[in-house]
């Protein structure tokens, strides 16, 4: 093909049809360019599959990890509201005149209510390295992107209020420092000793039932209460409204 233009422009110069030759040569450029515009177009359909492949496995492995990071909130709900109930029980054989538990169903209930710490630790490796590395920007939601920046913002907070619960639990598991009161009761009552730490049991045990008569412990059951309430309602439930959005933000983008 390029032989035959090479002729003919050889040719028109030959018999010197310069007008004709013009022509020749602008149709020539516009032949050229026409050319170079299809090579980029297809350059830019060939980049443009790249990005969308990658889009949507950057999409796929968020899904995973914030399929985990539900699992993972929605357990830690469950343990939250099970503390609660605890400490609500607890609370409720602090009033006088109320018959109190027996030694075993007290050390049950302390150890069931306090054993477990809070702490929420979410999958976001991914989301993480695409923050680092700037792939966000690679996301075309730009809701998405708001989304999930936002996301690890709100987890700071959480962090923060758990500490503040961590500090309320470590005062109620601190009354058992005194003299008068004994946490080997709790995991003796509880098969903990035997069952756990593979050791016997005491021969002679301290009760702590004396504790539900003293205000200090429940000054610090009622924080503790109140902290674990504030956790759940101002702080968990929100963030799994969150994490829901987030979910479906996802897999629309997924399926677009």
């Amino acid at each position: 093909m390029l032989k035959l233009f090479r002729n003919l422009r050889r040719k028109l110069l030959s018999e010197k049809r310069l007008k004709n030759y013009l022509i020749y040569a602008f149709g020539e450029i516009v032949l050229v360019v026409i050319g170079i515009l299809i090579a980029l177009a297809i350059n830019n359909q060939n980049l443009q599959r790249q990005r969308l492949k990658k889009e949507q496995t950057y999409l796929q492995g968020l899904k995973n990890e914030f399929q985990i990071s539900r699992a993972k909130l929605e357990e830690l709900i469950r343990v939250n509201q099970s503390n609660l109930d605890g400490a609500k029980q607890i609370l409720s054989y602090c009033r006088p005149g109320l018959e109190k538990p027996t030694e075993k169903e007290f050390s049950e209930l302390l150890y069931q209510t306090f054993a477990s710490d809070i702490s929420y630790n979410p999958n976001n490796s991914l989301l993480e390295e695409m923050i680092n590395s700037g792939s966000l920007k690679d996301l075309t939601e730009n809701e998405l992107r708001v989304k999930l920046t936002n996301w690890l913002a709100t987890l700071d907070d959480i962090s923060n209020q758990e500490n503040e619960l961590s500090e309320q639990r470590k005062l109620i598991i601190n009354s058992f420092s005194q003299n008068q009161y004994s946490l080997r009761t709790i995991l003796d009552q509880s098969g903990i000793t035997e069952q756990v730490i593979g050791v016997p049991q005491a021969k002679e045990s301290v009760s702590n039932l004396s504790l539900l008569d003293q205000q200090f412990f429940e000054n610090n059951l009622l924080q503790f209460i109140l902290a674990t309430q504030a956790t759940e309602e101002a702080h968990y439930k929100p963030l799994l409204k969150d994490l829901e959005a987030i979910q479906q933000a996802i897999d629309l983008a997924i399926a677009e």
